[in-house]
């Protein structure tokens, strides 16, 4: 989905041509990757939400065609760290869940054999619902009380709710993904072993047999190289050497892409492994669509307690995040969640009860954002009203509450001075919000007024909404959490990073030649980046949640400083590996946080400008404003461009991508009229950084999510004069308003 050149989002500024042409060519996708003679796979997958399986049906396959069950698996069968089984084994959890695989020589074929296989299930009642579900299926829960919120809402001169819900989003990536299994066997070379010249023919052969070595070469469009790899080992139990996972094109993936790669590559590599030949399984479209995994759905309800002159006394929040049927990041979403619905604002007092829940639906993804910006649009909808009860701009009325520690709450204290003004100040500035909220707001109150007479002007509106961003995980997994590069500069004066980070448009890879060669006064093209590979890198970790520019930029920009001062006084070649250790603290939760991440927040303010058509009720977006305060910005243009795509992609969120589950799956419809911004739609997007170079780089790749969509929903209710509480707002959501308020004014 990258837009043209000339259109928002486009890639902007130049880096030298010698760092360009020593990055690696950009790799394919995995559905262009097609060694000959390979096999294809398919998935036979569940037909029912929940149940014991009975039986699986299978026709009589010709002698190339080979049925796998989950007793097949030779290891655990599960994922790495996570409760997903690679083949459901005894009962299933959710329509379309992996039962087998089927696999054969010509595509056509498997495809009609697969078409006959059947899944037999005792069926169980399934659950589907946010609102109503058995108590087994809470995953995590959450009860925070910070002060007395009791005794702040006996005190309170108003109270103000509201309740708000976030719908799933589709990642619609450039591919449906895929994966390519390549399996090859070699012997070792005996040559010159005088054991041999002695042995016999027989004995020959059967130590040559003996010694052959079985590798899996991976291709599979992922974030997380070594979740792949180490998913795979488990799975097959064999040898880490064994396994090599070379990631593929992941264009803009919006995070969806971190953990499912690995079940997809867990299907072919098991495939490959049981019948020693190369497999390919690659999705349809269609299928992508349904089962892979969606930003999750959250429902949050508020009560606020406001004192004299608007104090913030205290809040009540109750929020349910809906997980799908498996426990995938569990806790990082719901507590991302819980800390974002608290939002960046000084309440004296909160509660928060939250939980996340299983449903019957396929498991849910981490997406941009990770339960971060559904908690931010809820909590910056919240400031927008308590602000448009008191009458108060809502630019002021966040200048004057704004809190200058938000992570607090959880017990992590931050440690940058906030520049909130500042921030605001640049945001109204640059989009004209004071002069355009005061008369839009005057166009308001006079249509309350005089409603009945239609005037066939365009309803305007202008919303805003400010939110913060961490980068990286809360919680680490079995890996700990710990993640390494590793610099060698050889005796030629070539510098070489070793990473298992992958970029999706290898700007990141880029960035680090630059740095790199800057530290060190090299040539640019003296700079080369090793990430293509598992093999010979170490682990890096996932690239997600803006790590690739804060976390692994930071470790080459160490290691280059230890070069820098190794290189006169000791003998070439000299290697140096940087690690990242998290900082442990107490969170929420049982497990301990990882402090670094709250410690040093980028923030993000956004102003929408909507218009309203009087006829259709279709609103459509003038213009987006963002300003950045990201800390010291590395690349102007790169951020530039990631800051304009996000926000391509939060305004589609926010106004199109209408997605539901019914009765455990998506009906075909919504994929044949799934609706994202097309080019002609997209708003201009005017940006600005808060310049800040006395702190480190901040990830800011999450902020448009996180502050948009908020802005959006607020822009539009000022223009229709009622406030909407969900995204997406669709054009049928307004009209649908209209016509409530031509009723209740009847009534009146």
């Amino acid at each position: 989905m990258d837009p043209p050149a000339n259109q928002p989002g486009s890639r902007t500024g130049s880096i030298e041509p010698a760092v360009k042409d020593n990055v690696k060519d950009t790799p394919l996708f995995a559905e262009n990757i097609a060694p000959g003679h390979s096999l294809y796979a398919v998935v036979i997958r569940s037909p029912a939400a929940r149940g014991k399986i009975k039986a699986l049906e299978c026709p009589r396959l010709p002698g190339n065609y080979t049925l796998i069950k989950a007793p097949d698996i030779p290891g655990k069968n599960q994922l790495d760290d996570l409760p997903v089984p690679v083949l459901a084994a005894e009962s299933v959890s959710y329509i379309g869940e992996p039962v087998a695989l089927l696999a054969g020589s010509d595509e056509v074929r498997l495809e009609e054999y697969a078409g006959q296989c059947r899944v037999v299930v005792d069926e169980e009642s399934p659950s589907f619902s946010r609102s109503s579900f058995p108590p087994g299926a809470v995953l995590a829960r959450r009860d925070i009380h910070i002060g007395d919120a009791e005794e702040a809402f006996s005190e309170a001169v108003r109270i103000l709710g509201g309740n708000y819900r976030t719908s799933i989003q589709d990642h619609w990536c450039s591919d449906p993904g895929g994966a390519v299994a390549i399996f090859t066997e070699t012997a070792e070379d005996f040559a010159g072993d005088p054991r041999e010249e002695k042995a016999s023919g027989k004995e020959k052969a059967a130590r040559k047999k003996k010694r052959l070595r079985e590798k899996l070469l991976i291709h599979t469009a992922t974030q997380w190289p070594f979740h792949v790899k180490r998913s795979i080992v488990s799975m097959l139990n064999i040898d880490p050497g064994m396994v090599a996972v070379e990631p593929s094109l992941i264009g803009v993936h919006l995070d969806g892409k971190i953990w499912y790669p690995s079940l997809i590559a867990c299907h072919a590599a098991l495939g490959a492994f049981l019948l020693k030949k190369t497999v390919r399984i690659i999705p349809t479209r269609l299928e992508n669509f349904r089962y892979a995994p969606k930003r999750n759905g959250v429902e949050l309800r508020f009560r606020s307690a406001l004192g004299e002159g608007g104090r913030l006394l205290g809040t009540e929040i109750s929020l349910i995040t809906d997980m799908g049927a498996q426990e995938v990041f569990t806790e990082e979403i719901l507590d991302r969640t819980c800390l974002a619905a608290l939002g960046p604002y000084n309440w004296e007092t909160a509660i928060i009860q939250g939980a996340a829940i299983r449903t019957n639906v396929p498991p849910a993804g981490s997406f941009s954002g990770f339960g971060m910006a559904q908690g931010f649009f809820a909590s910056e909808r919240q400031a927008s009203r308590i602000a448009d009860a008191l009458r108060i701009d809502p630019a002021e009325w966040r200048k004057q509450f704004f809190s200058k520690n938000p992570a607090l709450s959880m017990g992590i204290r931050h440690r940058d001075h906030i520049l909130m003004e500042e921030l605001l100040d640049t945001t109204t500035a640059m989009s004209d919000y004071r002069r355009k909220w005061a008369s839009f707001e005057l166009l308001r109150v006079h249509r309350r007024k005089r409603r009945d007479e239609e005037k066939g002007e365009p309803l305007r509106g202008i919303g805003i909404a400010v939110a913060y961003q961490g980068s990286g995980f809360l919680y680490a997994g079995r890996d700990r959490g710990t993640y390494s590069v590793e610099l060698t500069l050889d005796k030629e004066g070539f510098l070489e990073i070793r990473t298992s980070m992958v970029s999706s448009d290898q700007e990141h890879i880029l960035l680090w030649q630059s740095i790199a060669a800057e530290i060190l006064t090299l040539e640019a093209g003296a700079v080369r980046v090793v990430s293509d590979n598992t093999e010979g890198v170490p682990d890096s970790g996932p690239a997600c949640l803006s790590r690739n520019v804060t976390v692994i930029t930071h470790l080459v920009e160490r290691a280059c400083g230890v070069i820098r001062k190794q290189r006169f006084r000791d003998p070439l070649p000299i290697t140096v590996r940087r690690s990242y250790h998290p900082a442990r603290a107490a969170g929420w939760g049982e497990r301990p946080v990882d402090q670094n991440v709250l410690t040093h927040l980028s923030w993000g303010a956004a102003v929408a400008e909507v218009e309203i058509d009087p006829v259709e009720y279709s609103p459509r977006i003038k213009g987006v404003w963002l300003g950045i305060d990201g800390g010291r910005i590395l690349s102007e243009s790169r951020a530039r461009r990631s800051l304009k795509l996000g926000a391509i992609h939060a305004l589609s969120w926010a106004s199109r991508e209408e997605l539901v589950y019914e009765e455990g799956r998506i009906p075909d419809a919504y994929f044949h009229n799934y609706s994202i911004l097309s080019l002609r739609e997209i708003p201009p997007i005017h940006i600005d950084f808060i310049w800040n170079d006395t702190v480190n780089p901040k990830g800011i790749g999450e902020l448009p999510f996180n502050c948009i969509p908020a802005a959006y929903v607020q822009a539009v209710s000022q223009a229709m004069d009622y406030p909407f509480e969900k995204i997406p707002l669709t054009a049928k959501d307004v009209w649908d308003a209209k016509k409530k308020l031509e009723e209740k004014e009847h009534e009146a």
